[in-house]
């Protein structure tokens, strides 16, 4: 009689199963699951195709709305700017990167959010389209999950969507240029958007009247018709729209009541202190020095 049929017996009839069956049970199962790993089927994995990112880059997951211009018409988001969605966007951002703790920086504005993997990481081994799809996953989860919290009762009437891309930068330079270029983008992009608004809403004119007016303007032509037609200095504008939102890890100390026993049984509240990392958010300049001098974690040595 085989082990296996002894062993069937012997469970049927609640008995125990003898140590020197074990052997031979843990053989027969791990054979099964061998022949099955490696049945005719598996060669299709050779037409997998190898993502792997080149190692000592920043890998840099950016995501962007797809087709938030009809999401934010449906759902009514206030022109220019909705300080509701603007901080579903920040908070689905911090959802990402207590997930995904190998994320140093990330930046945002609008409908779009780049995130920044460490230099070093290894998490997923460095696969493109695991970093992507998770990121994407992540934060598309988030912003359904905490809608309720920035909109309250207003429904969500169907599900986001974004899209992803990853793209890798090798040095500093390269990574803080491309930073710079995003909250340029978010320079650019509301103060035409501020001053449009504002021509429609306070100026009287239609969106067509509006966008006419503004072809082949500078920004310094912009900043005028604000400040002398609507008595509006862009630079006393929220510096949330103006400048976006990066978000860091950072140490903060935290201070909590605990209560212990004394040595004379008597208890007693006493403050205890501990430090912790949390995802900071920042709504300033990255273009120069100062942010990167006062946050020199944020990158790792150039040549590691």
């Amino acid at each position: 009689m085989s082990d296996f049929m002894l062993i069937t017996q012997s469970c049927r009839f609640g008995g125990r199963v003898s140590s020197c069956i074990l052997p031979s049970l843990f053989r027969l199962f791990s054979s099964s699951s061998s022949s099955m790993a490696k049945s005719k089927f598996e060669y299709v994995r050779n037409f997998e195709t190898d993502d792997t990112c080149l190692r000592n880059c920043y890998i840099v997951v950016r995501l962007d709305g797809r087709n938030f211009h009809k999401f934010a018409e449906q759902h009514k988001f206030t022109k220019p700017n909705d300080d509701r969605a603007l901080g579903l966007m920040k908070r689905s951002a911090r959802s990402v990167m207590e997930e995904l703790e190998d994320i140093t920086i990330a930046y945002g504005q609008s409908d779009e959010f780049s995130f920044v993997f460490k230099r070093s990481s290894t998490w997923f081994k460095r696969r493109a389209s695991k970093l992507m799809t998770h990121v994407a996953s992540q934060f598309s989860s988030s912003y359904v999950f905490y809608w309720k919290e920035f909109f309250g009762e207003q429904p969500l009437l169907y599900p986001p969507g974004f899209d992803g891309r990853v793209v890798l930068y090798p040095s500093n330079h390269n990574l803080k240029d491309y930073l710079s270029w995003r909250q340029a983008d978010c320079h650019i992009n509301n103060l035409y958007n501020t001053v449009f608004w504002t021509l429609v809403q306070r100026g009287g004119l239609t969106t067509a009247q509006a966008e006419d007016r503004l072809k082949g303007t500078l920004a310094a032509d912009k900043n005028e018709i604000l400040f002398s037609e609507f008595d509006i200095n862009y630079n006393n504008e929220s510096a949330l729209h103006r400048k976006g939102t990066t978000l860091i890890w950072e140490k903060r100390d935290e201070t909590v009541v605990k209560r212990v026993k004394l040595p004379n049984e008597e208890e007693k509240d006493v403050p205890v202190t501990r430090s912790r990392r949390r995802v900071e958010a920042y709504h300033c300049d990255i273009i120069g020095e100062q942010f990167w001098e006062e946050h020199p974690d944020v990158l790792e040595e150039d040549g590691c």
